[in-house]
């Protein structure tokens, strides 16, 4: 799952090489709220890279009581790292050096979808892996034309099953796409 713009950008933090770290706020809407919250479930867990669960510890758990907030505090967060000890925001743990054998492991399990937020360079190595079975996409009614993009240059062409979509009130469009495979 991912806050998009037309152009491909995911990035949101502010620094000095992106001014434009608020640029999804004025999209914000209950409508928006409530269609991320279907999208990810009631009950979900998180794989998260190791520099968005560091973004997202700074910020969630000061979040305060809403319907994400305690959703994304509950949820187990799985991340890749190489630093699995200093995962203070729990629940967590690492998934290990082979991040792909993980996944699939945690897969055959009975617990809850696994959600990935951002992340980029884990999104492209689960999606070369097969590993993606939805791809949900909140495309905002913006060009940002530089940032972090969801998708690495060197991922292979896939093809993704158009699922269906939803707009809110604010022209932001949640889209989703079931993985399909590799492009014919």
């Amino acid at each position: 799952m991912a806050h998009i713009s037309l152009d491909g950008v995911i990035q949101h933090e502010n620094d000095a090489q992106f001014t434009h770290g608020d640029w999804t706020t004025p999209y914000r809407t209950p409508a928006g709220l409530a269609a991320v919250l279907e999208a990810q479930g009631r009950r979900f867990d998180l794989l998260l890279g190791r520099r968005t669960y560091d973004l997202w510890a700074g910020y969630w758990p000061n979040a305060g009581d809403t319907p994400i907030a305690n959703g994304i505090n509950t949820a187990t967060k799985y991340v890749a790292t190489h630093r699995p000890d200093s995962l203070v925001w729990g629940p967590a743990q690492g998934v290990g050096p082979d991040i792909a054998e993980a996944i699939r492991a945690l897969k055959a399990t009975a617990g809850p979808d696994l959600v990935v937020w951002g992340s980029t360079t884990l999104t492209s190595a689960l999606l070369d892996a097969g590993l993606v079975d939805e791809v949900v996409l909140l495309t905002y009614p913006v060009l940002l034309g530089q940032g972090k993009r969801l998708f690495s240059d060197s991922i292979t062409a896939r093809e993704l099953a158009f699922v269906g979509s939803q707009a809110t009130p604010s022209g932001v469009l949640v889209s989703t796409y079931r993985y399909v495979g590799a492009l014919q």
